[in-house]
């Protein structure tokens, strides 16, 4: 299930907006003037789907209309002209072919702390990913977005216990939400705010922490993780190895020949894994095997040594495809520096000297220019933030990015697009981005235009 079009009426009072996706391509832009609301429809799209409603009461519209690729479409309406005093403001409506409308009034939730009858501790135990870092402040680490109270309330009512519930979404409504992915990619990325924790009996507190830091630790995890999974594959292969190699069937269809061609490969993909970081560099692991060393038992036992070597390195395909491809796209993009990874530290800058290697220091993600890092962010954010069949909602990609950078974007774009599955929906005032492809493009008009 996949958005096709988007609408919205009453857009501040005064706009009203078409803006239909480019199903084939899957990158569809939105240009126009300053304040036509480019940055709001992202945002209303990003605050249903991610169940944001206080985002959606604070942008003035008066109907946001969301269609489907199998015809079904929602709607979004609000009374506008007595949302003051009417706590039922808004009521989503779901339209199915030759089905009947469903419909969900969403009530205003109004909340007195002091009238709870519940610790707020409670939120913290029951809601994954919630950490509380101020008295009626948490922290939501998998957007890494800090909510009020009111807002946990609302956004997390269906997580809540029967008892502490304020308003029970319907069926139709959860399904939907789980068919439908969105995620947005906000103008200000530069900056996350984190908790820090002493000890666990010790109150939690924020900071604010650079997101290419924070990705950078993230990234480091990540590869940490798949080496452990590789261990363990390891460990349980390597344990059955000898009984597998004397059951082991002879296979007269294979060839010396082809045996030394899956034993080059796979020696050429560990070297890809090394070149990533997610393989320590092992002398011992290459095959020198010469014509006269294989008979038919070592064929047997360098057969079943394919299959588990192959196996093993499995676990590491899609990590390395992405690795792979962030570091072609910042390596052609940046000047005297060179990316690398390392299951430690995750992204690993080097400045070059005589571009090469041997002459060059360290530097920090930190240290990369404030368009380094713009470009750095949105990149993983694309490639690793994101789970396939996403729309993803990107604000203004252009900032702080030089003029060949923005050129080159949409291209790079396309590459990602085809490695993750992913449709993009993004706003910019940049004729650099679009180029030549005007053919993705919705220009936001105003009013008689």
């Amino acid at each position: 299930m996949r958005i096709k079009q988007i609408s919205v009426s009453g857009l501040f009072g005064i706009f009203d907006h078409t803006i239909p996706l480019n199903m084939d391509d899957r990158i569809t832009v939105i240009h126009g003037p300053n304040g036509f609301g480019k940055t709001a429809m992202l945002r209303i799209l990003n605050g249903f789907f991610n169940s944001r409603y206080s985002e959606l009461r604070t942008i003035p519209f008066s109907n946001f209309c969301v269609k489907f690729n199998d015809s079904s479409y929602i709607e979004i309406i609000k009374n506008t002209e007595h949302s003051e005093t009417i706590d039922n403001n808004m009521v989503f409506n779901f339209y199915q072919q030759n089905l009947d409308v469903l419909s969900f009034p969403l009530e205003q939730i109004k909340i007195r702390p002091d009238t709870l009858d519940f610790p707020l501790s409670v939120l913290d135990n029951c809601i994954p990913g919630l950490d509380r870092i101020g008295p009626k402040t948490w922290l939501y680490n998998p957007t890494e977005e800090l909510l009020s109270l009111e807002e946990v309330l609302e956004r997390f009512n269906n997580l809540l216990p029967l008892n502490l519930k304020l308003q029970e979404e319907p069926d139709w409504l959860g399904k939907l939400k789980n068919n439908i992915h969105v995620r947005l990619i906000e103008s200000q990325r530069l900056l996350n705010f984190v908790p820090n924790r002493r000890s666990k009996s010790d109150n939690r507190t924020s900071s604010m922490l650079s997101t290419v830091s924070a990705y950078s630790y993230e990234l480091a995890k990540l590869m940490q993780d798949k080496f452990k999974e590789y261990g363990t594959i390891s460990q349980s292969l390597d344990r059955t190895f000898p009984m597998r190699v004397v059951k082991q069937q002879s296979s007269p269809d294979l060839t010396e020949e082809e045996l030394r061609n899956q034993l080059n490969e796979l020696e050429e993909t560990r070297s890809r894994l090394i070149e990533v970081g997610l393989l320590d560099q092992d002398e011992d692991s290459e095959f020198q095997i010469q014509p006269q060393d294989i008979d038919e038992s070592t064929k047997n036992a360098l057969s079943v040594y394919v299959e588990d070597v192959e196996k093993k390195l499995d676990v590491f395909t899609e990590i390395a495809t992405k690795i792979n491809l962030l570091k072609i796209i910042i390596n052609n993009k940046f000047s005297y520096k060179e990316i690398n990874f390392s299951k430690d530290k995750g992204f690993v800058f080097k400045i070059l000297y005589n571009s090469s290697l041997s002459d060059s220091k360290t530097l920090s993600p930190t240290d990369l220019s404030s368009g380094e890092q713009h470009e750095l962010v949105l990149l993983y954010e694309l490639l690793f933030k994101v789970q396939p069949n996403s729309l993803v909602l990107i604000d203004e990609p252009e900032l702080s990015l030089h003029v060949g950078w923005q050129v080159q974007f949409l291209r790079d774009l396309q590459e990602i697009t085809k490695l993750t599955d992913l449709d993009i929906l993004m706003a910019t005032h940049s004729p650099d981005i679009i180029q030549d492809r005007w053919d993705l493009t919705v220009e936001l008009k105003g009013q008689g235009k």
